[in-house]
């Protein structure tokens, strides 16, 4: 699936710096270029393109910058969650009014503060990502719920049972082999053509809830 770009996360995947020199064409026309999420498997992977079969079931390509990085996803736990960490989560509203979460991706303490706030997200109609730090963690008998702070707001979230949990691991670019799942924020020109200086990839079975 091919998705307009969220900030709030892809601020932290993406923290690299563009790869073509300011005021280059190719600056300018990567300054006109459209950030879109790309959700799919691996189809191929050759002399720097990779093709991606999206959910929706078209097969896109999406040439990688020079110094393209990718990433993993290590599955964790609600538990592992303490107070002061960084996480983002992305959420539904509930019908009870308040928030519940789709998956939770506790960052690494390097990228603390990365794309910090509330946004919205395009994982599900009307979802939000919340980048922020934790408050409180807690058990209770209703459930699990994460209160995280963010510029001086609060937001609790409910944590159903199942909800996909992971932080970033690495991987090599021998794990984008056809059938994959990936997660790749990428940049789409008015040509159509697509780039993309990172990709998440799911490995040992665990795969990109983002």
């Amino acid at each position: 699936m091919i998705t307009k770009f969220g900030p709030a996360l892809l601020a932290a995947i993406v923290s690299l710096p563009l790869a073509t020199g300011i005021g280059s064409p190719a600056a300018a026309q990567d300054a006109a270029a459209q950030p879109v999420n790309v959700r799919g498997s691996v189809v191929n992977f050759a002399d720097g393109t990779l093709d991606v079969r999206t959910r929706e079931g078209e097969t896109v390509d999406i040439t990688l910058a020079n110094g393209w990085m990718v990433s993993g996803v290590a599955g964790a736990d609600i538990s592992d969650i303490k107070p002061g960490d960084y996480v983002g989560i992305a959420s539904l509203p509930t019908a009870d009014g308040g928030d519940g979460a789709l998956e939770v991706l506790i960052f690494p303490s390097a990228l603390k503060g990365t794309g910090e706030g509330s946004f919205g997200w395009d994982l599900k109609p009307n979802s939000t990502m919340t980048n922020a730090t934790v408050a409180d963690a807690v058990t209770s008998v209703d459930g699990q719920t994460v209160t995280v702070s963010y510029h001086g707001k609060e937001k609790t979230i409910a944590v159903p049972q199942g909800t996909p949990v992971v932080t970033f691991a690495p991987a090599t670019k021998s794990d984008l082999k056809p059938g994959a799942v990936v997660f790749i924020p990428a940049r789409k020109a008015a040509d159509g053509t697509m780039t993309a200086q990172r990709i998440v990839v799911g490995t040992n079975g665990v795969v990109p809830p983002m």
